[in-house]
């Protein structure tokens, strides 16, 4: 731990938000999951959960937890499986 007060609540800061951003990614990670199982085993909620899955990748994105770039072609990927399964 430092001893300097600033550098003491930098740590604490940058603690919270690692959470805060571990938390969102693995939120948006899942929603990814669920929608590309639900496009491999024809689920006919498949539309919503790419949706979904594309409005996690951009809050991801928006919030810079992942490259704007990055959502962007996972969002791609997911519609493409989506539109190959239809």
């Amino acid at each position: 731990m430092p001893n300097i007060k600033s550098a003491i609540k930098r740590v604490k800061t940058s603690q919270k938000a690692n959470a805060a951003n571990s938390s969102a990614k693995s939120a948006m990670r899942t929603a990814v999951k669920k929608a590309e199982q639900a496009i491999a085993n024809k689920s006919e909620n498949a539309q919503e959960l790419v949706v979904l899955a594309s409005k996690a990748l951009d809050k991801a994105a928006s919030k810079g937890i992942i490259h704007k770039n990055t959502a962007a072609r996972k969002k791609s990927r997911l519609a493409k499986k989506l539109a190959k399964a239809n």
